[in-house]
C-alpha cells in the first residue's frame, strides 16, 4: 500500500509541476486547489470540448494551472509520432 501512495504522490508531483514548473508546490496545498473543480465533457460538430469549473476561492491561480498544462498537452500532441520513451523526455524537461 505504501508504494501504491508513494506512486500517486509522484504522480501528481509531476502533474503540478507541469501547472508550474518553477515553483515546488506540496500536496496538501495544491490538491484543494487543482481537485476542487467540476469538469463537463461536450461534443458538437465533431469536436469534444471539456469545460472546467471550479468553485475554490483561488480559481484564477487554478485556471492559470490548467491553461498552461493544456498548452503542454496540445504540443505533446504533435509528437504523436514519437516512441513512448522520446515523448517521456520533453515531458520530464518540462517538469
Amino acid at each position: 500500500m505504501a508504494r501504491i501512495v508513494a506512486l500517486a504522490a509522484n504522480w501528481w508531483n509531476l502533474f503540478v509541476r507541469l501547472a508550474d514548473p518553477d515553483q515546488h508546490r506540496e500536496p496538501i496545498t495544491s490538491r484543494p486547489l487543482l481537485l476542487q473543480a467540476i469538469g463537463r465533457q461536450t461534443q458538437h460538430a465533431g469536436q469534444t470540448t471539456i469545460t472546467i469549473t471550479s468553485p475554490h476561492g483561488e480559481h484564477h491561480r487554478a485556471r492559470r494551472a490548467f491553461l498552461r498544462i493544456a498548452g503542454f498537452f496540445a504540443r505533446l500532441r504533435q509528437t504523436a509520432e514519437l516512441t513512448d520513451l522520446d515523448r517521456w523526455c520533453p515531458i520530464l524537461s518540462y517538469a
